[in-house]
């Protein structure tokens, strides 16, 4: 005979299983994602040698632009993620995402294709580019237009497709779903990191060796089969409906509480708080409790309709609008510390430039492509998340008393530690390097080829894949479990957000010590003329920041509190529970 225990569970775990949606999305989903990935990130790898190349821009100019680019990839979802909370669900916004991100791609395509959108070529002696044509205005205007249609698209894409995908599994209800949604959530990442392995091995590939215009052809064509893929499994997926404008009910939640900042709270029993009739959420919790003025039913005839309607929704909002806004509120101090480790992550330029004077021998006579060294870090996300989900979590959970094995705050602090140590090890590899180059009389030759191999930048490649596996996938996990559903594109686009800051303050460090390091010989730190600049100095700059960064986390972990306390739960499987049913009146009558 079954245990009551087993049996219980079973039948919970049974009433969430539904017709569409669960493993029978995943190709599609994912390989939306990933195509997306493997174009975007192959062209981004590679593209700081096609504008010193083809745009005759210095290395400086080109990172900048890079950085630009990058922020405006990461800043586009939280737009993205607003629409589509709000307005036209994820569904909608991910495949209107693809088709600009593919617009964009072509238009790329063509800035190689056209010989009249790039400035004449120019032979660049030991990487001098004194007397190269700049590009035109109208140039410029081409390509970065590509960039922007491409930055569009990202921000359809990226803050959707991975809460998109999670919307097909989570069941709040099922006991196992803490432990299925973490699962999900890492191996989407290591399918997406495995994505980007291939975009930064096969694509740069091509890109060296048969030129831009096949090498710009190849994401074209993956971006095509992401776009007819996503498409093709629209029939199975769970499409979760847009709630209202998020942004008006923050800005009613805001206004009705400044409005009502004379009143007194009353005690958590009373008829006084305004909440849908079927909501489970009839208490706001105690946090920014000055926000709760919002919800509170000051005079019931002047407040509320017959109906039990609000009759202004500027003066008076539920409960749940109230804990909607808190819960941003409350996760931003945490995610601020997210900045400064996007800055480490996003170091995609300077290494390809290191490595471009290193020996890239591998195997015999195989050489790695410059750009391609980002694949160890890819590589070593990809396995630390296989080992950390299948080996790792099961010992770890029998200590901490957790079915996830360490929290999301843990994995994001261990991340940032790790991060400080990848940018520290940077500083140490470059400084050798630098050292070797002048040894060897080459300090006026950036080009020319240092005695050591470039596989000493696999160890800072290896910490920074280490560094992400624990910090960003934490952060999204974290978002994800601290917001409502109808918030979870939001939660995932905070991430993005964050690497949104993180590539603008890269690009700003990179400005101001630009400027402020800059000798009598006009070299400064960061110079196109890595021999003569201190890259290393550079890097230890980063890593002083991230430790001091490290120190902020735990002020800001103490004052979040425990990340368990969810009270979301309940009133997701409340509203699918009564998705098919008739309302009637949506308010609770307040009774004063």
């Amino acid at each position: 005979m079954e245990a009551p225990s087993t049996t219980d569970e079973k039948n919970t775990t049974q009433k969430f299983k539904r017709k569409k949606g669960g493993l029978r999305t995943m190709p599609f989903i994912i390989a939306n994602e990933t195509f997306e990935r493997v174009a975007g990130v192959g062209l981004l790898a590679n593209m700081i040698v096609y504008l010193q190349n083809e745009y005759n821009l210095s290395g400086a100019t080109g990172t900048t632009i890079l950085f630009l680019w990058s922020a405006a990839s990461f800043f586009t979802p939280i737009i993205g993620a607003f629409v589509s909370d709000s307005y036209l669900g994820r569904f909608r916004v991910i495949v209107l995402g693809t088709i600009v991100s593919l617009l964009g791609m072509i238009v790329l395509w063509l800035t190689a294709i056209i010989p009249s959108a790039r400035p004449p070529h120019c032979d660049k002696k030991h990487g001098n580019s004194t007397g190269c044509a700049v590009p035109t205005a109208a140039q410029m205007v081409f390509l970065l237009s590509s960039f922007a249609l491409m930055s569009i698209g990202a921000g359809g894409i990226r803050p959707c497709s991975l809460a998109f995908g999670a919307d097909q599994f989570d069941q709040p209800g099922d006991p196992k779903n803490d432990k299925t949604l973490q699962s999900f959530f890492n191996w989407y990442y290591a399918s997406v990191g495995f994505s980007v392995m291939i975009a930064v091995t096969f694509i740069v590939a091509i890109q060296d060796s048969a030129g831009w215009v096949v090498g710009f052809a190849v994401p074209v064509g993956f971006m095509f089969a992401s776009t007819f893929l996503f498409i093709m499994g629209s029939s199975r997926y769970i499409k979760v409906k847009a709630n209202t404008s998020l942004l008006s009910s923050f800005a009613q939640v805001i206004a009705a509480a400044w409005k009502n900042k004379h009143i007194s709270l009353p005690p958590n029993d009373s008829d006084r708080w305004y909440h849908h009739k079927d909501s489970s959420l009839v208490i706001p919790t105690d946090k920014l409790s000055f926000l709760n003025k919002a919800c509170v039913i000051i005079e019931p005839d002047k407040d509320v309709d017959s109906d039990g309607l609000a009759i202004d929704k500027w003066n008076l909002c539920t409960v749940k609008q109230v804990e909607e806004l808190k819960s941003l509120i409350k996760v931003m101090p945490i995610w601020s510390t997210g900045i400064m480790i996007a800055v480490t992550l996003s170091q995609h330029t300077f290494p390809v430039l290191q490595a471009i004077t290193m020996d890239r021998h591998f195997v015999g006579k195989a050489k790695i492509p410059p750009a391609s060294f980002g694949v160890f870090t890819i590589l070593t996300l990809t396995i630390w998340v296989a080992i950390y989900d299948r080996v790792l979590v099961p010992r770890i959970a029998k200590f901490t008393k957790r079915p996830r094995g360490l929290s999301n705050k843990q994995r994001m602090g261990i991340g940032l530690l790790l991060s400080c140590v990848s940018a520290a090890v940077a500083g140490v590899v470059e400084h050798q390097r630098r050292a070797r180059a002048i040894r060897e009389g080459l300090a006026d030759k950036p080009r020319d080829l240092v005695n050591m191999s470039a596989m000493w930048l696999v160890p800072q490649h290896c910490l920074t894949g280490l560094a992400e596996a624990f910090n960003a996938i934490g952060q999204i996990e974290f978002y994800y479990s601290q917001f409502p559903k109808t918030m979870s594109s939001i939660g995932v686009a905070l991430f993005s957000l964050g690497m949104a800051f993180g590539n603008l303050i890269g690009s700003l460090i990179v400005t101001i010590l630009t400027r402020a390091t800059r000798n009598d010989e006009k070299v400064s730190w960061v110079s196109d003329n890595l021999n003569r600049g201190h890259l290393d100095y550079y890097y230890w700059f980063l890593a002083s920041l991230s430790v001091l960064n490290f120190f902020y986390y735990l002020i800001c972990c103490r004052a979040y509190g425990s990340e368990s306390n969810r009270i979301w739960d309940a009133e997701t499987i409340e509203e699918e529970e009564n998705e098919n049913k008739p309302v009637g009146s949506p308010i609770k009558h307040a009774t004063g």
